[in-house]
């Protein structure tokens, strides 16, 4: 239950980012969408022992974090699960490349190199996620899918899950509290009672789906999601332009691809 009530406040602190009054917050969708898969693709194509760009690419995550008031505990808290996963891959980089790399004029094995910049890479682009959702609020960055073309079924399936995984948490946490309540000296969930309180939680899943759904049609949903259009202003314009222009120049002309 503890956990349950925990993740549903991880999730409204997380949308009281995205709600609150701040110039990052107030930037169209569409240019901090564009920028943040720009970013994403320039950083996992720089090589596995081009160490210094990778540093100089960190320039975006520490502007966001630093400008955009974010915190970087926080993030790396909230991304906790993906983190590992990139760490254990890069893990075995130094068992297949054994090659020397120069670095600071010392030789270092290349598998050592291609490890931390790969961590490297996962961090940036877990960074770089966490400020786009942390100051873009969900219809926001629907919308901005939209404006690129994304198929609509996507979008509405992204948007719903979002709205709607607190309704889930809450019912699960109802489930578990009653649970608690009929065997309160048990730790944890009898695991012959997960088959129960899983069918449980689907079907009163299913009617809350089935109330939610019958209220988008009340208010008018027709299976598409229809924004409304957001006004373009110059900050909207020359941030997207600027970042895109000092990622190119770090990424390709700097260094050299």
């Amino acid at each position: 239950m503890d956990s349950i009530e925990r993740k549903i406040r991880e999730l409204n602190r997380l949308q009281d980012l995205q709600q609150r009054s701040h110039w990052m917050n107030d930037l169209h969708p569409l240019g901090k969408l564009l920028i943040s898969i720009m970013y994403i693709f320039l950083v996992t194509s720089v090589g596995k022992y081009d160490v210094v760009t990778l540093i100089l690419m960190s320039v975006y995550v520490i502007f966001t974090f630093i400008i955009g008031e974010l915190s970087v505990k926080e993030g790396i808290y909230r991304m906790r699960l993906i983190l590992p996963l990139v760490m254990f891959v890069g893990v075995f980089n130094p068992f297949f490349d054994k090659s020397s790399v120069p670095v600071a004029g010392f030789a270092v094995r290349g598998g050592i190199v291609s490890m931390v910049t790969l961590v490297i890479k996962g961090l940036y682009t877990v960074f770089a996620v966490y400020a786009l959702v942390a100051t873009t609020s969900i219809d926001d960055i629907c919308y901005a899918l939209r404006s690129i073309k994304v198929p609509k079924i996507i979008v509405i399936v992204i948007m719903l899950i979002y709205r709607y995984i607190d309704v889930m948490a809450g019912e699960a946490d109802r489930i578990y509290t009653a649970y608690r309540l009929r065997a309160p000296g048990q730790k944890g969930i009898e695991y012959r009672s997960w088959g129960t309180l899983v069918g449980q939680w689907l079907l009163r899943s299913m009617d809350k789906a089935q109330i939610v759904y019958e209220s988008m049609l009340l208010r008018g949903f027709r299976g598409d999601f229809i924004p409304k259009k957001k006004g373009v202003k110059k900050l909207d314009v020359i941030y997207p332009i600027v970042w895109a222009t000092v990622l190119l120049l770090i990424r390709f002309h700097v260094f050299g691809a």
